[in-house]
């Protein structure tokens, strides 16, 4: 089957962060929306089409998540990923955010020392620091356009107080997806340390052909032991809005904590149109997402090219994962919020500010290019223009 990724789905109107918030985050209606992480592409038929089959019993009460749910989550990760999983390490949580707030309760004390690697998606530092929670930064490092973990850095950083490293797996918004070696690595560190490896890997999908993910917990069965995996359908097939994830612990005793902090919460039912999207999509979705995948390459290739030729100014991170693309515009000579207008009032595409990922994002700014080709291609031009008038 065949899906058209380049037809443009019009989302005003349909309160659509996105879009309908432009006026709100922007200060003006009057851009292209290219920052928050979704997609502009229809969610896939398969999954629609199981919701609507759904909708036919006209009773939507208390449900819970059936056993095909599990089965295709572990079918998935085998075969995406060569993961291995029990059902039973399958934990529920109402997105990857909350599941992030939830691991730092649930594993760490006020006053602990939690590690994370900036520039990193921004609501990782909430996630520390609103409970109480020290954060420490291990910064990558950037050499050429390409980024790379410090592990020296990183093991000067460890004290007594470090209880937990929060990484994200391909990361966002540099777009790497790490190594093995790269990771194999890091664990070991956190093995030798005592440190538990909270591994954001909701882009764990989108590694753009050529690239490879490599599960954390694949690495060995003493890193497993500490390692709790966040995955999630939302990014790969556009249903955030469902806010639907699992939380994949294989360690007993870490697992019953976690679960212990969701049941307490009261948020471990979800609801029933998360469970039928995740399941379709994880039973149905590969074809469509070898689709997705090669166009989503389509257009980083684009852009790539398109600023070395055109835009010198602006330097990309040839992504190897996810859909965003790392900008780095130093070479304008603006600081932070001279870099955000000129993006804003010259080039009127909205994108997210660099600085706000953490130290190391300065001079940067995040593009989402999950959207028709001729969008990003408007989107560039605009730019070009604009930069063109600095110059």
């Amino acid at each position: 089957m065949y899906w058209n990724f380049d037809e443009f789905v019009p989302r005003e109107g349909t309160d659509c962060l996105k879009y309908d918030r432009r006026k709100e985050v922007f200060g003006t209606g009057d851009v292209i929306p290219m920052w928050i992480a979704d997609m502009d592409f229809r969610t896939p038929d398969f999954i629609i089409s199981a919701m609507k089959k759904r909708l036919d019993h006209e009773i939507m009460g208390y449900s819970f998540r059936p056993e095909q749910y599990y089965k295709s989550i572990v079918a998935w990760q085998q075969k995406r990923h060569n993961w291995k999983i029990d059902e039973e390490w399958i934990c529920f949580s109402p997105g990857i955010v909350p599941a992030l707030n939830l691991c730092t309760l649930a594993f760490t004390r006020p006053g602990d020392s939690v590690l994370v690697q900036p520039p990193v998606y921004t609501p990782f530092f909430p996630a520390v620091e609103s409970h109480g929670r020290n954060l420490v930064y291990n910064q990558l490092i950037e050499k050429d356009g390409r980024w790379t973990m410090d592990f020296d850095t990183l093991e000067k950083a460890i004290s007594p107080e470090v209880k937990m490293i929060i990484i994200s797996n391909p990361h966002n918004p540099v777009g790497r997806a790490w190594t093995r070696d790269e990771l194999g690595r890091l664990a070991d560190i956190c093995l030798n340390n005592n440190i538990l490896i909270l591994s954001d890997e909701i882009h764990c999908d989108l590694v753009l052909p050529g690239f490879e993910h490599t599960p954390v917990a694949t690495l060995s069965e003493e890193i497993a032991e500490i390692t709790v995996t966040c995955i999630a359908p939302s990014k790969t097939f556009n249903l955030a809005g469902l806010s639907t994830s699992s939380v994949i612990i294989s360690n007993p005793v870490l697992r019953k904590y976690f679960r212990s902090k969701v049941e307490h919460l009261h948020i471990e039912h979800g609801n029933i149109f998360g469970t039928i999207a995740s399941t379709a999509a994880y039973s149905f979705g590969e074809e469509w997402l070898g689709q997705l995948l090669g166009y989503l390459k389509g257009n980083a290739v684009y852009a790539v090219e398109f600023c070395r030729e055109n835009i010198p100014e602006i330097v990309p991170s040839a992504p190897e994962a996810t859909y965003m693309i790392w900008l780095d515009c130093r070479r304008l000579g603006l600081d932070n919020e001279a870099l955000r207008d000129f993006f804003i009032r010259k080039a009127k595409v909205g994108l997210n500010e660099g600085y706000s990922f953490g130290p190391g994002g300065e001079g940067f700014m995040r593009m989402n290019l999950a959207t028709a080709r001729d969008v990003v291609k408007r989107a560039f031009n605009q730019i070009e223009l604009a930069v063109a008038e600095y110059r």
